[in-house]
């Protein structure tokens, strides 16, 4: 699944610029930024995701985090930014922020603990603008420093806390409903500022001051492409420098036009996607069918078909842990417990339990055939080929599944109302494997069957001992405690397979080297190359012009 191919509208009018001839140094100190989203309506609120500056992430130039995180690299320490320092205390309910001196808006108003203050506030008093539900309760402001106080431990969500961005409180006080107002003119601390906005592109520009050296990019240039082709023309043609879309055929279609300068990045974080079964409807509420479809699942075959041998990278320990992001997180008796397709193994499991076979059908204890229909957007490619695959490897041991094609809308009604057999979904990332496990199996996200609003554990899996186990980790007291949660989740998920995990969330994307060097890559991990995500002003501002 590629969450950018949903929306699609032509562009017309841009000037590409070609791959081939003399390198020629970017004078205009311009980059040039893709998305295949279609037409953008001017809207520059950074708290709302559908927003323009969200959606094309023109918004992370513009404000700024507190600090950056490394998803690449989640036992790095976070890199400090707004804030210069920081402390936990109390079992990380109590945050001290130290803020940085000397930083300012762009509009000259300096940027004090108040401003920090407010933001957090804002999202305390507005629940729809908190989208990663921290439940902030104090808030203080005192000199140069942040006060936060918390009712329990925010251990987990200390990334969601930290990249939290900045609003000016002069400006934002002012707005009467911060949930719905567009933003006309976007005030950050970042180094740039918004000079132009069509429904096809939007340009930022350098500031003249800013607390950290100025970038040597002096323009972002914003382009929002029709689809995931027309993105991928404009990557091959060079009149796109930098862009997260999924090509099916990369080699032939885009690095092959450039090799020297077209590449492309897509490390793993700890987020996965995977086969999340309705674990309420029979007989996949039985944990031993759900293992034996984990036994015949072939990780291989998705990764290098479903997922071009690239997007989203195949995970295959026991655990549904990716690695090497999460190799530290794995318990020791899960370490080298990889998972290869075992026909025979998991017809055995079954038939051990009850299942038997007529010719070859599976049936389950209670005599009836074993059908599956596993639904998905009809236009997420790799996803439907994935389902394809899991489809035939589901044939080996009995099992006739269907791959229903829908529209995207009804997709997402019927995992909200848990009105599906199975489907491909993926989990939320975070630092730790916890992010993955709350998103599949935390009681305290289940709703019955027919109730919306879900937000996570959407083959609502209930299962008291995961519920408690993941409370025990997020409020643990030390790493002991922290491991032996964490440990209990990795044996529940082993044992009961809510969730077939087969491959793991990336931070990547595509970006050319003709103009510009410095991108991070595999010998230089020092950020996700994620356009949209929080580090993508920490990518900018390692850019140096390729003359």
């Amino acid at each position: 699944m590629t969450l950018v191919v949903a929306a699609a509208v032509a562009l017309t009018g841009l000037a590409a610029c070609g791959s081939g001839g003399a390198r020629q140094q970017n004078t205009a100190g311009v980059l040039t930024v893709g998305m295949p989203n279609g037409p953008q309506t001017e809207n520059n609120n950074p708290f709302l995701t559908s927003s323009a500056a969200s959606s094309l992430g023109y918004r992370r130039l513009i404000y700024e985090p507190l600090a950056m995180v490394n998803d690449v690299k989640v036992t790095e320490p976070f890199k400090p930014w707004l804030a210069s320092a920081w402390e936990w205390s109390d079992n990380y309910r109590t945050l001290v922020l130290t803020i940085r001196d000397n930083v300012t808006f762009s509009d000259g108003k300096p940027l004090t603990a108040e401003d920090v203050a407010f933001t957090f506030q804002l999202l305390r008093d507005h629940p729809s603008l908190n989208i990663d539900a921290v439940p902030y309760r104090d808030i203080a402001a005192s000199g140069n420093q942040v006060t936060l106080g918390f009712a329990e431990s925010q251990f987990v969500r200390q990334k969601k806390i930290f990249e939290q961005f900045v609003v000016p409180k002069h400006i934002w006080s002012a707005i009467p409903d911060p949930t719905t107002d567009t933003v006309k003119n976007p005030i950050g601390s970042g180094p740039y500022v918004l000079k132009s906005f069509t429904p096809q592109a939007a340009t930022v520009v350098l500031r003249d001051r800013y607390w950290q050296d100025l970038p040597q990019v002096k323009e972002v240039r914003y382009t929002s492409y029709s689809d995931n082709n027309a993105q991928t023309t404009a990557l091959a043609t060079g009149a796109c420098e930098w862009s997260f879309t999924f090509i099916p055929n990369y080699q032939a279609v885009y690095t092959s036009k450039d090799p020297e300068h077209f590449k492309l990045w897509f490390p793993p974080v700890l987020g996965i996607h995977g086969l999340w079964f309705n674990t309420q409807r029979a007989p996949f509420d039985n944990p031993v069918l759900r293992r034996a479809v984990n036994l015949v699942v072939n990780r291989d075959d998705i990764f290098n078909q479903g997922e071009a041998g690239y997007f989203y990278p195949k995970v295959d320990n026991i655990t549904g842990i990716p690695t090497p992001a999460g190799d530290s997180f794995i318990a020791p008796e899960y370490q080298d417990r990889t998972v290869t397709v075992d026909v025979e193994g998991a017809r055995k499991l079954l038939t051990d339990s009850g299942f038997t076979f007529s010719g070859d059908t599976l049936n389950d204890p209670t005599g009836q055939p074993v059908t599956l229909t596993m639904t998905v957007p009809s236009g997420w490619s790799d996803y439907v080929t994935d389902l394809e695959i899991i489809k035939d490897n589901l044939a080996a041991i009995g099992i006739t599944a269907t791959v229903d094609k829908t529209n995207q809308d009804t997709w997402t009604k019927a995992l909200d109302t848990g009105d599906f057999q199975a489907a491909l979904h993926w989990s939320e990332n975070g630092t730790t494997p916890y992010d993955i496990y709350r998103s599949i199996m935390d009681g305290a996200l289940v709703k019955p069957i027919g109730t919306g609003g879900v937000n996570g554990n959407y083959g609502r899996f209930d299962n008291p001992e995961a519920t408690q186990a993941l409370a025990d980790y997020a409020n643990a007291a030390d790493d002991t405690a922290r491991a032996a949660a964490m440990h209990a989740l990795q044996r529940i998920h082993v044992e009961q397979m809510p969730v077939v995990i087969t491959s793991a969330a990336n931070a990547g994307g595509e970006y050319s080297t003709k103009n510009w060097t410095g991108w991070p890559d595999e010998q230089n991990p020092y950020a996700p190359v994620q356009t949209t995500w929080e580090n993508a002003l920490d990518v900018v501002m390692h850019l140096r012009p390729a003359a």
